[in-house]
């Protein structure tokens, strides 16, 4: 079993920063794939951004420039920085990994989930 554990969510005020972090453990072969997407109240779940294993970045057109994703293959590790938070950025952060726990399979995984609320 894999676990993606999400930290770093909380209250902001707007045109502050927050640095999200997700960290997988478990039975893990190898991780493909990571990256961060978004879920605002009464509204459809959002990429944010995604960062594969050659660390190339894709970004949701309106977080490009104020968003960076990265991510530490050593500790299995995936972190958004947010910049320019605005108050529509407020919305459940979910983290999503492409896990292979052993050979030959792929999984899709997600975290829980952590809240990132900015005020106005």
């Amino acid at each position: 079993q894999v676990q993606l554990v999400e930290s770093g969510g909380g209250l902001v005020q707007s045109g502050g920063s927050l640095r999200l972090s997700c960290a997988a453990s478990g039975s893990i072969f190898s991780i493909y794939s990571m990256g961060w997407y978004r879920q605002a109240p009464g509204k459809q779940r959002e990429l944010v951004a995604t960062i594969p294993t050659d660390g190339s970045t894709n970004y949701a057109d309106s977080m490009k420039g104020r968003f960076t994703i990265s991510r530490d293959n050593a500790k299995n590790t995936v972190y958004l920085q947010m910049n320019s938070l605005k108050p529509e950025d407020t919305a459940v952060y979910y983290c999503n990994a492409l896990v292979a726990p052993d050979p030959g399979h792929e999984y899709d995984y997600w975290g829980q989930g952590t809240q990132v609320t900015v005020s106005s």
